[in-house]
Order: structure tokens, then C-alpha cells, then sequence
């Protein structure tokens, strides 16, 4: 039961008073402003986009601001700001494969077509801190690296600078060539559901998964793909690829009746190969799972693409023996908007519920005391 509580406007008013100090902090320090956000902290303006529903560079990162870099907050207030948003159309299917690669590895392929651009990565750092950044101005906003070769971990090894191809065949076809990998293809003829406009029902169609796991917080979603993992499910992944970079968004409009460009976003798209034994339908073959973010959302995308797989589990015959494989389970808890509203509404008071379970307790205290005696 919810109590509804009047009072203490004074109180809430100079609560926001207080908020807007914490916010600003040290006023003798310049304010950290939106632009210096959206370029510097990229990679948490990529999370809120994602999880917020909504590409957009510059109200994600102001949404940090005001957060006070309280991600989740942040992302609550761009997906509050998206509901107010009319929706003006659908745009088609993103077409990936034609995607300006900023980065793109395969762990299954040695050799691949196009070669491996490794692109801006954590993944060979030492993950030492880096003092130096305590010194650093807007006159030294390169480190010395980057400064020597700024395309260095942006080429295949065998290549020109400045001649990474922009389109490279996709793994996975080498596979399906042989019969080896899945070709799972959409049924065009049943329109896929909108998360934003329906509440998520189950059982859910993978369509819909995909999109409760693409808003889903990213922490939840590692949690069950490392759970995978550990034994978990029936997991020996494979990254068949990761891809990077930037890819057009088309969209119809009716009254021209054709498809225009309307802009490029930047996406994170990991495809997951994963061996299977076959059923009685299904001979042994590879199969995949997918993920994609909004951005630089590695780590985002390849625990999607591990989750989405273990959910196929129904789909594939496969028995369910852990929670990673539950529907219900996982969808039901990956938002992190519900999840923060359900944990902090235990914050606004709840007076007479527990007066009600304080005055119950009592009594059944008194009457045990009294049968023992």
C-alpha cells in the first residue's frame, strides 16, 4: 500500500537549493560545460543514449550535467524527455553491413576480409592511472602517441594510411557459406512490436528482446552474460565480430513514397558465434547472438549478443537450467529507469504500513510470550 504524504514544500524547495550547490560544487573551479561533456566523456553520453531510447549527442550529455553524473539519473531524464517527443515516422532496418568502420576485430578469424582495424581501445592499456592527466590543459590535449601516429590503430597491419576500406563483408557469410553458421531470417510479413508503445509481454518475440536489451543497464546484462559464462547455460561463445563505426538512417515518408537519407548515427555491433549440437529439426551448427549500441557501446553490445543467445533457448530445444535462459527473469529486470523507481520509492514514507507491521509484531511477541508461559 502507497500513503500519500502533503507537506513540507519549505523543505523540498531548499532540497533543490542544496542539489543545484552539490551540482556546481567549488565555484572558484570553471563549470564543466555540455560541449566538454558530449566530447570527453563519449563513451558515458554512448550508455545514456542507449538505455535512454534516444540519439542525442548533446541532450545526453546535458542530462549528465545536471545528473551530476548519476548515469542512471541521467538516463531517467532522457527517457522522460523522449515520451514528450511526437513520433514522426519509422525508419528502416539499419543496414550494417554498409557501415564507416571506426573499428572492427574478430576473435574467430585470424585472417579476415578487409583486415582487423583495432580502432580506439582499452583493450591493450594498462590500466595504470595516468598521472599526467592531473597536469593536463587545453595546450596538451594529445598524448604523445597519439601525436606520432594518429591512424595507428585505425588500419589493418597490411594497409595504407588513409585507405581503410569503408564497407567489409561480414564474418559471419564465410560460415554460412558452408552451411556452417544459422541464416535466420525475419518474417517481413508480422511487423515488429514497439517496445516504447507496448509493455512488454510474455513470452516475448526475439524482436522485442532485442529491444528491452538494447535500453537495458548495461551492469545487469554483463552480470547475466558473465553468468553464462560460469556454466550458466549451455555458453561457449565466440566475438564472430565487433564492429564500430557510422551508418546511414533511412526513412520513408508518405508523401514521397521512396526511401531518403536522414543522417548517420554512430553504432556497436557484436555478433556472437556459439556452437550447437542440432535437435531433430536442426543439424550441428554455429549459432549467433546479437547486440547493438548506441556509440562506443562495446562492452554493452557483446553482453547483449551473449544474453540474447542463452534467451533463445526455447527457440533452440535447448533445456532451461539457468536463469540467463528465463525471459522473464531477465527482461522483467533489465531496465534500469523501473529498477532505480521500484529501489527508491522505499525512500518517500511509508508511515502507516509500517506502524500496521510494527503493531502486528507486537502482538504476535506478546502472544508467544504468553503460550510460553
Amino acid at each position: 500500500m502507497y500513503v500519500a504524504v502533503k507537506g513540507g514544500a519549505a523543505a523540498i524547495e531548499s532540497s533543490w537549493r542544496l542539489l543545484e550547490a552539490q551540482r556546481r560544487g567549488d565555484t572558484t573551479i570553471a563549470a564543466l560545460s555540455v560541449a566538454q561533456i558530449r566530447e570527453q566523456l563519449s563513451l558515458a553520453v554512448d550508455r545514456v543514449m542507449s538505455e535512454g531510447s534516444l540519439y542525442d549527442p548533446e541532450l545526453a550529455a546535458l542530462a549528465i550535467k545536471q545528473a551530476s553524473g548519476d548515469l542512471m539519473e541521467a538516463i531517467f531524464l532522457l527517457r522522460a524527455y523522449r515520451t514528450t517527443l511526437p513520433r514522426l515516422g519509422y525508419a528502416l532496418p539499419l543496414d550494417t553491413a554498409r557501415i564507416e568502420l571506426v573499428r572492427r576485430i574478430s576473435a574467430a578469424f585470424k585472417e579476415v576480409p578487409g583486415g582487423q582495424l583495432l580502432g580506439p581501445t582499452y583493450d591493450y592499456t594498462q590500466r595504470l592511472l595516468d598521472f599526467a592527466l592531473l597536469a593536463e590543459d587545453t595546450s596538451s590535449a594529445t598524448s604523445p602517441a597519439a601525436a606520432d601516429d594518429p591512424q595507428n590503430a585505425s588500419q589493418p597491419a597490411d594497409a595504407d594510411p588513409g585507405d581503410a576500406p569503408v564497407t567489409v563483408p561480414r564474418i559471419n557469410q564465410l560460415l554460412a557459406r558452408e552451411g556452417l553458421l544459422e541464416t535466420p531470417s525475419p518474417d517481413d510479413d508480422e511487423p515488429a512490436g514497439d517496445l516504447t508503445r507496448e509493455p512488454l509481454m510474455f513470452p516475448a518475440t526475439r524482436e522485442l528482446r532485442l529491444q528491452a536489451l538494447a535500453r537495458g543497464d548495461e551492469g545487469w546484462l554483463l552480470g547475466m552474460a558473465y553468468s553464462t559464462q560460469r556454466g550458466y547455460a549451455s555458453s561457449h561463445p565466440f566475438a564472430g565480430e565487433i564492429r564500430r563505426g557510422f551508418v546511414g538512417v533511412e526513412l520513408v515518408p508518405d508523401e514521397l513514397g521512396f526511401a531518403i537519407d536522414i543522417g548517420d548515427i554512430e553504432v556497436t555491433e557484436c555478433q556472437m558465434i556459439n556452437q550447437f549440437n542440432g535437435s531433430r529439426e536442426l543439424p550441428p551448427q554455429f549459432t549467433q547472438g546479437y547486440g547493438l549500441a548506441f556509440g562506443g557501446g562495446e562492452r554493452k553490445s557483446m553482453a547483449m549478443a551473449l544474453v540474447d543467445r542463452s534467451l533463445r533457448a526455447d527457440e533452440l530445444g535447448e533445456p532451461h537450467v539457468a536463469p540467463a535462459q528465463d525471459q522473464e527473469f531477465v527482461l522483467s529486470h533489465a531496465d534500469s529507469v523501473e529498477a532505480s523507481g521500484f529501489v527508491q520509492h522505499l525512500k518517500l514514507p511509508h508511515y502507516v504500513d509500517f506502524q500496521a507491521e510494527l503493531e502486528l509484531v507486537r502482538k504476535l511477541r506478546e502472544r508467544a510470550s504468553q503460550e510460553s508461559a
